[in-house]
């Protein structure tokens, strides 16, 4: 057999064609997406040191750079903290079973 056949029908191969679909919910709605805490607190993070890069170009403000990373580090890790607690709230709700 050379590399350029065909790989021989096999039955030990899953079927992929009906797989779940893990974007949609039990009811065959699609499920709401939603961002994780990481991707917007670091988004936010970029965005505050390209504004405060912007102000200290312009002359309106003068910055010292290692205060400005202190803050955007401090600020950064309380959000993700913070946000991760209420996330993991948020999915605690659910009823529980009695079972460890």
């Amino acid at each position: 057999m050379s590399s350029f056949d065909p790989a021989p029908e096999s039955s030990s191969t899953p079927d992929t064609s009906k797989a779940p679909d893990p974007l949609k919910t039990l009811s065959g709605e699609p499920a709401p997406a939603s961002a994780r805490v990481g991707t917007i607190v670091w988004g936010l993070v970029v965005l505050a040191l390209a504004v405060l890069i912007i102000i200290s170009q312009l002359g309106i403000v003068v910055l010292n750079g290692t205060y400005v990373l202190i803050g955007l580090m401090i600020g950064a890790g309380a959000a993700l903290v913070i946000g991760g607690l209420l996330s993991a709230r948020r999915r605690d709700n659910g009823p529980t079973t009695g079972k460890a």
